[in-house]
This record gives C-alpha cells, structure tokens and sequence, in this order.
C-alpha cells in the first residue's frame, strides 16, 4: 500500500474514516525521519490493511502545532478515530510491528470505557 500524505484539509476525515491510521511526522532536512522512512514504508507495505500516513511539518506547520508536535520523528497511531500512541522518536522496525500487532489487538470497548472514565 502507498503511503498517504495528510494536510490539516484531510487529517480529521482520514483519521476517523479508516479504522486503523499509523501517522509519521517528519521534515526533511530531519536525519532521524529520513533514517525511519524505509521503515515506515516497509511497513506499509507489508500492512495493506493500515493507513500509512506522513505529515511534512514543515508543509505543515499549522497541523504539526495544533498537534503540539514538538520532536520529529513523531509516531502516532489512531483506531476507530482514537489516538492510542503517540511518541517521538525513529522506531526499529521490530517495534513498529509489535506496535501495529499492539493496535490491532486493542479492545476499543475497553478503551473508551478508561476515556470515559477521566472525564467528568
């Protein structure tokens, strides 16, 4: 699968209209994002069935501050509309499988039932 890149047009749609969304924010002139983009692409390749999206924060900038991305290469991932990771930082490619394994195996009943509970 190719990988998507997300604009603060299409963030909000391609987040809650998919059910799992893996998102790399990264820069160019970034060596850690340039070290992690054939990780990430051989990820999607070999996971047809999650969105791989990336969001050039420099492209980007107003979507990367609502975000309150502060460090790149950050990795966040949605299911169901829900952010359940997030975090900077290039992951081996080991780790970005057993996040995505991690993902797949959440129970999203269990997980609004915790959202729920913090809110007052």
């Amino acid at each position: 699968m190719t990988i998507k890149n997300l604009s603060g047009a299409d963030f909000e749609s391609t987040i809650t209209d998919n059910p799992i969304v893996l998102i790399d924010f990264w820069a160019s002139w970034c060596g850690p994002c340039r070290s992690f983009a054939p990780v990430f692409d051989r990820s999607a390749q070999s996971h047809p069935d999650v969105v791989h999206a990336k969001v050039d924060t420099e492209a980007e900038g107003q979507l990367a501050a609502a975000l309150e991305i502060q460090s790149i290469p950050t990795v966040m991932a949605f299911r169901d509309g829900v952010l359940v990771y997030r975090q900077p930082g290039a992951l081996p490619a080991a780790a970005l499988e057993d996040l995505i394994t991690r993902v797949k195996a959440l129970d999203m009943s269990e997980v609004r039932a915790k959202i729920a509970a913090t809110r007052p």
